[in-house]
């Protein structure tokens, strides 16, 4: 039976990662010294400057699973909605239930009068426009 690692592959990682890390810090350099000298009037960088700035970006802003603030991006709301979406009367009210519970009541939902915490059954009113 061949092991599921082989010892040629295991020994190539590191230098793949290498290579993604040199690669990263081509691009940044490259955009860096482009646009940003021109913009601000700030110096160019080095490349183990653009490397420190990727990797300290990556570190402050995330690995690319949503950053610090998880739920955040597109495709996580697009989740969401799906999934509030798909859910019976009685689990919206219970959701609602919990929610109004958690946040109090009159708390959260002023600026939406009338489509607090998402009635997905139907559409909130349009607005009036006033008698001239």
């Amino acid at each position: 039976m061949r092991p599921y690692f082989n010892r040629k592959k295991l020994f190539l990682i590191p230098f793949g990662i290498a290579a993604i890390i040199a690669l990263a810090g081509f691009v940044v350099m490259g955009l860096w010294n482009a646009l940003i000298p021109a913009i601000f009037h700030i110096g160019v960088i080095t490349f183990w400057q653009a490397v420190g700035l990727f990797v300290l970006c990556k570190i402050l802003f995330g690995f690319g699973k949503g950053g610090p603030m998880r739920g955040g991006a597109p495709w996580m709301r697009n989740r969401m909605e799906d999934r509030f979406g798909n859910m019976s009367p009685e689990e919206r009210e219970k959701f609602r239930a919990k929610w109004e519970q958690k946040c109090g009541h009159g708390r959260w939902g002023g600026h939406r009068e009338g489509n607090r915490f998402g009635d997905w059954d139907k559409q909130a009113p349009a607005p009036e426009k006033a008698a001239e």
